[in-house]
């Protein structure tokens, strides 16, 4: 399956270098896409028609407000199009590519290293051989997790945006852990590989964060004074304000 990349941004970055394979990638003028094919092969073409022409599946990766005008420059030259626009509905998609097996997928950025999530909502009536192709291409980048249409808003603003908040939590440690003396390359490294050993712990434990958070935490200790900091300091509050605003952008 040859795939073409429509848009040749930070997601489309991430996607290809993830997928390592030469690229076929258009942009709207910024170069972007020459940049990605000098790194990774491939080729940057002169237009969003002659990936269309060329490719056995598009994937969008251009601004979700230029879904129609895209659309309207490759109608009847598309096979099949895998959408990872935030603000496109299966409905959206259809309506715009009608007639084509289209796919929604919502990936965050951690594919360019292949630990990604991708959320998958099926559209109804695509093939299940093209189906298993397009998830399989997927598969390769992390863990893709099939879930109803209506629950996408909320897992983005779950996985999607994590990559930004993990880096954000991982920041501020760093930032405290340099107050006190600590070397910013030393702390960087110590936060960093701390937070990798406890999500492969975490998945270790089945996901049961509580078990985790006993099982480092004695009664008075130094853990118990450090995690009543962070309640008291509304760290909970924060984390559903986040989702609240990006949920309420994205409805």
């Amino acid at each position: 399956m040859r795939v073409g990349l429509i848009g040749a941004g930070n997601m489309a970055r991430a996607l290809a270098r993830g997928w390592g394979d030469p690229v076929l990638c258009s942009d709207s003028g910024s170069g972007r896409a020459a940049e990605l094919a000098r790194e990774l092969g491939g080729e940057a073409l002169a237009d969003n028609l002659a990936v269309a022409q060329r490719a056995d599946l598009i994937v969008l990766c251009h601004k979700p407000a230029q879904l129609r005008s895209v659309a309207g420059e490759l109608a009847g030259h598309v096979s099949a199009v895998a959408s990872v626009l935030g603000a496109a509905s299966i409905a959206h998609l259809q309506d715009a590519y009608p007639g084509v097996p289209v796919f929604r997928l919502m990936p965050n950025t951690a594919v360019e290293v292949r630990r990604g999530i991708v959320c998958y909502a099926p559209a109804p009536g695509v093939d299940s051989i093209l189906e298993a192709e397009v998830v399989a291409r997927f598969e390769r980048l992390g863990l893709v997790v099939e879930l109803e249409e209506r629950l996408i808003d909320a897992a983005a603003a779950v996985m999607s945006v994590g990559p930004a908040y993990q880096a954000l939590l991982a920041e501020a440690q760093i930032d405290a852990a340099v107050r006190y003396g600590l070397n910013p390359g030393l702390a960087s490294r110590l936060v960093v590989e701390t937070m990798a050993g406890s999500a492969a712990l975490l998945s270790a434990r089945g996901y049961d964060t509580l078990a985790v958070r006993r099982e480092v935490t004695s009664p008075g200790g130094s853990t118990a004074r450090g995690l009543c900091a962070l309640e008291q300091a509304g760290v909970r509050g924060a984390f559903q304000s986040a989702i609240d605003a990006v949920c309420g952008a994205a409805c």
